[in-house]
């Protein structure tokens, strides 16, 4: 089983030589601690930022040099600053190759649930829906279940959408899946877990190929 840095780890795996891609709160916001030495990858973030670096060390953090989620970042030679406006043409224009999100739930379909729960104070939908709406590469990064045991990868998402029909991959601390048209679709598991765990956290339709193997992290 995978801890939050174990799934950044995983999907730095999936960012390609050239990319630019739009990190999201929370997980996300970690993988650009793992991506590899031997690539060139430009990390956008939508309150302004492209050409962000892994986390400072402690001690060396400068207070206002932050991503979306307020978090103090790094920033590679070359970086650049800029208003939201820019940000999001940026993203509207689909010049984000892939876009690496929290989320809260996902559906078999697709269909992601990461900005809302009824009852609960929020400051606002933030750029998720932008991002969601523009991408056309979109691996979320979650947990397999919520803290009650209760599967995030189901038949129908019940919280408020973020957008739908989306995502393409979801990585969680239990596997790497696909969607597709027929719903989950099992890749990988993480080291140490069976498919059948895998198979009981999660309640949308899951398919499961004859030989799954386990999660390479380096």
């Amino acid at each position: 089983m995978l801890d939050k840095n174990g799934i950044a780890r995983r999907i730095a795996r999936e960012v390609q030589d050239g990319f630019y891609v739009n990190l999201g709160i929370g997980i996300p916001t970690l993988v650009a601690n793992y991506v590899r030495d031997d690539i060139e990858v430009e990390f956008q973030s939508e309150n302004g930022v492209l050409g962000m670096g892994p986390f400072p060390f402690e001690g060396e953090e400068d207070a206002d040099i932050i991503n979306a989620g307020k978090q103090t970042i790094t920033t590679l030679p070359g970086a650049s600053f800029f208003d939201s406006a820019l940000s999001f043409s940026m993203i509207r224009g689909q010049h984000v190759d892939l876009t690496i999100l929290g989320a809260m739930e996902v559906a078999e379909n697709g269909d992601i649930a990461n900005w809302k729960i009824p009852g609960k104070m929020v400051k606002g939908m933030g750029g998720a829906m932008d991002l969601v709406a523009s991408a056309e590469n979109i691996i979320v990064a979650m947990m397999h279940t919520n803290r009650a045991g209760q599967s995030k990868l189901l038949k129908r998402c019940t919280l408020p959408l973020t957008g739908v029909g989306c995502v393409t991959k979801i990585v969680t601390n239990l596997a790497v899946l696909e969607v597709t048209p027929s719903g989950f679709k099992l890749l990988e598991r993480a080291p140490g877990v069976s498919v059948e765990e895998i198979k009981k956290a999660t309640e949308g339709t899951l398919e499961i190929p004859d030989d799954v193997p386990e999660m390479i992290l380096a």
